[in-house]
């Protein structure tokens, strides 16, 4: 697929080039880039019960991960604790089950919170594991402003690319906004918001669609946290983002190279930001889940190292590498250090950290960069027109799909190559790998542990924490105060949410 590239006369390569560390940051957000500071070498996990998911943590750290990144279950994304109906069947599943107090606590037994960077990919329910997050550290006498880390907090992807919402988007925006307007707050080392173009992608997007939606997103959530009198040179240097690292290794590096010089333009010019560090884009990148192949899995590890590549020589600040077998189950102990040391040794033994934007100055690349950065500026400006990201979520879902109906066609067709899949196919495949299975009990052990957090607590106390929830929704006011008082009372994830629930309601696509 694609056309061959043919150079042009009238295209000058070096018109915008710029230097490293410097408006708009094409080339990056530091002068010395690697040479001064690595990269966050981060792996995503989280399976099963809070103890299992922490042995996992342990082993990672000791093989030289330097943050961690926690994956949680569907029930846990949805407001469910495990013994309500809707989780059968996907308790630990696809992440870890954390549903009160105690199993935050159970989950960084041993780990110091204060010194581990922690990322939270949660959405729906952000405000509720931030909070539990902050509960844990300090019953380890650790205060919230110690804590540095991420929680992804943006609902509005879920709305575009990923279904796991609860609420209808307006008290969903006012739940991530709430949470934005506390950290900014009470929260000076946490980024309290990853706006998400990695879902966006997964769900099948454009490189372009990826770049526009999701910088629009980031432009509704800044618009509404001004509009709460937040200031955007604060604001900008505490947003964070996180993208997709696909298949297509320049048109990848080129993305992430105009993301930053987009969004420099937008926090100079329509937001009015005037510090450098708050116009400048930093972002987490994992690579594709969605190019992951069942078949023939040790290939992965080859398509997984060349995304990583793209992802350093784009200029990412932290980075997680999917394991070889993704495609087939949560990955195991052996999956997941062989995915890390595809990151070490990029980080350790191919020389990237002695260059800063190694392709810069390059035809192709800085064409590549001016074509993502128009279309995907087409995109938000059309957004812009239509009221914004949140009035425009059927618009994306829309364009979202005709993508992905097209990339399919394409691989069908035979007229994009997934190899193992419809070329180079192995009539007799005998690749075969241990794959990770979470234990059917799980369930019923889990909801036992909540019962058993319920009768133990103070039940006076837990429902008047829930009732002055309910209130404050109904109000006017910041949520983050009631929902923390909430998860110290014991009040568990699930009853948090139905409260929550009982005054916004559900969202209903249909």
């Amino acid at each position: 697929m694609g056309s061959v590239v043919r150079p042009d006369p009238s295209f000058d390569p070096r018109a915008k080039l710029g230097a490293p560390g410097v408006f708009p940051f094409t080339r990056g957000i530091h002068p010395t880039m690697y040479a001064g500071r690595l990269w966050t070498l981060r792996q995503y996990a989280g399976y099963a019960t809070a103890e299992e998911t922490n042995r996992r943590y342990k082993y990672l750290l000791e093989h030289g991960q330097t943050g961690l990144s926690v994956a949680f279950d569907l029930p846990t994304q949805m407001g469910y604790d495990p013994g309500d109906p809707p989780t059968k069947g996907e308790v630990g599943k696809a992440g870890v089950s954390i549903a009160a107090l105690p199993d935050m606590e159970a989950l960084f037994d041993g780990i110091p919170q204060d010194k581990v960077t922690v990322s939270m990919t949660i959405n729906a329910t952000a405000m509720i594991l931030l909070a539990l997050h902050i509960a844990a550290a300090e019953r380890k006498g650790i205060p919230a402003a110690a804590l540095g880390g991420t929680v992804q907090n943006d609902i509005l992807k879920e709305f575009d690319a990923r279904g796991c919402y609860i609420y209808p988007p307006r008290p969903s925006l006012r739940l991530a906004v709430d949470l934005i307007e506390y950290a900014c707050k009470h929260l000076p080392q946490w980024n309290f918001i990853s706006i998400s173009g990695y879902h966006i992608r997964e769900a099948g997007a454009t490189a372009a669609q990826e770049l526009g939606f999701t910088l629009a997103n980031g432009i509704a959530y800044v618009e509404q946290a001004l509009r709460r009198g937040l200031d955007p040179n604060v604001l900008g240097q505490r947003v964070s983002f996180f993208f997709n690292a696909h298949s297509n290794f320049f048109e990848e590096i080129a993305k992430f190279r105009a993301a930053r010089r987009l969004w420099a333009h937008l926090m100079r010019d329509r937001f009015k930001a005037t510090d450098p560090r708050a116009l400048m884009l930093r972002f987490h990148t994992q690579t594709a889940g969605s190019t992951l192949t069942a078949q023939q899995p040790y290939n992965n590890v080859v398509r997984v190292t060349l995304q990583a590549l793209a992802a350093v020589l784009g200029g990412t600040q932290s980075l997680h590498t999917n394991a070889m077998d993704e495609a087939l189950a949560l990955p195991t102990e052996h999956a997941a250090r062989i995915a890390l040391r595809a990151q070490q040794i990029l980080a350790r033994e191919m020389g990237i950290q002695d260059v800063v934007d190694p392709f810069g100055g390059s035809y192709h690349l800085e064409r590549e960069t001016d074509r993502l950065e128009s279309e995907a500026r087409a995109i938000i400006e059309e957004i812009d027109r239509r009221g914004g990201a949140a009035e425009s979520i059927a618009h994306e879902q829309r364009e979202i799909e005709k993508s992905a109906v097209a990339t399919q066609r394409a691989v069908q067709e035979g007229r994009a190559v997934v190899v193992g899949v419809n070329k180079y196919v192995e009539p007799d495949e005998k690749q075969r790998v241990e794959t990770l299975r979470v234990d059917e009990r799980i369930r019923q052990e889990r909801a036992a542990r909540v019962e058993e957090v319920r009768r133990l607590r103070d039940g006076g106390r837990a429902s008047a924490a829930l009732e002055r929830l309910g209130a404050d929704a109904r109000a006017d006011v910041n949520l983050f105060p009631a929902v923390i008082e909430c998860v110290r009372a014991h009040a568990t994830l699930g009853e948090i949410s139905h409260a929550l629930r009982e005054v916004f309601g559900t969202y209903d696509p249909r």
